[in-house]
């Protein structure tokens, strides 16, 4: 038996949330691009996270593609648990997926063409992403001659969530040594902050309807990506507008671009 919706309000509730999630979470790239563009500059935007940024939405859009498309992995899937449990990956996460993919590298595109002072990549995010990466197609080989697909995107979705843990931290731990959050666009923060609770709330709906909390532990980096972006958002909220308060708004363009001197590949 094949698995469908109990309730076609709640399956409705289920698209609508998904929907508005993924125009949360898309719209939450363009603040940062916009505020480049006016500023002319990226200081004060890490560019560690960028790149782990990139990897990140390069691993979940694989993920996500990967079950949403393929019948085998689909299959595989149900095998391990149960034909009745839906595939908990929607259209909208894959073309969330995709257009972070895109938007990502685009604002790494800006890094090359605007002011970018003393910042650079550091060291240590070239050998972490150097590493994940290798690891990745190490697991590709594996995988290939017995096609355990479903083991390799979860390796995938895990690796999403690992970069979703430590993407963040480089930026925090900037604006804390800047005393400022000038440069990062806090309406990026609270648009992701939105899609991470909503991403989380279309879970609930799809647990509620089927009356079991599979679809969490099914697809556990979906479960803790929402978890994460929630504790980092919080913590950006906080320094925004807590620690370290602007006076006027970060978008106009007019802030003065601080200085930012670069030791071993850190900003400080």
């Amino acid at each position: 038996m094949s698995s469908s919706w109990n309730s076609v309000g709640l399956e409705v509730l289920y698209q609508v949330i998904g929907w508005i999630a993924f125009a949360a979470w898309s719209f939450s790239f363009y603040p940062q691009v916009v505020l480049n563009y006016r500023r002319k500059s990226v200081v004060g935007l890490n560019f560690d996270f960028l790149v782990l940024n990139l990897t990140k939405h390069s691993s979940y859009l694989i993920y996500n593609a990967a079950l949403f498309f393929s019948p085998v992995i689909q299959k595989q899937y149900h095998e391990k648990f149960g034909d009745k449990e839906m595939i908990p990956v929607a259209a909208n996460d894959v073309a969330f997926s995709i257009h972070a993919v895109t938007l990502t590298a685009f604002t790494l595109s800006q890094v090359l063409i605007y002011e970018r002072g003393n910042q650079k990549v550091s060291k240590v995010c070239i050998s972490i992403t150097a590493v994940v990466w290798i690891a990745a197609i190490v697991c590709v080989i594996v995988a290939w001659p017995k096609s355990n697909w479903l083991w390799l995107i979860d390796v995938f979705n895990s690796i999403q969530v690992l970069m979703t843990a430590i993407k963040y931290i480089p930026q925090a731990v900037m604006n804390f040594r800047r005393k400022s959050t000038i440069g990062w666009s806090i309406g990026n923060i609270l648009l992701d902050l939105t899609g991470g609770v909503l991403n989380f709330g279309q879970m609930g709906v799809q647990s509620v309807d089927q009356h079991t909390l599979v679809n969490f532990y099914g697809n556990i980096g979906k479960t803790l990506l929402s978890l994460e972006v929630v504790f980092f958002d919080v913590i950006f909220i906080i320094q925004h507008y807590v620690l370290y308060p602007v006076k006027r708004d970060e978008n106009d363009g007019e802030y003065p671009v601080l200085p930012v001197q670069v030791k071993d590949g850190a900003a400080v």
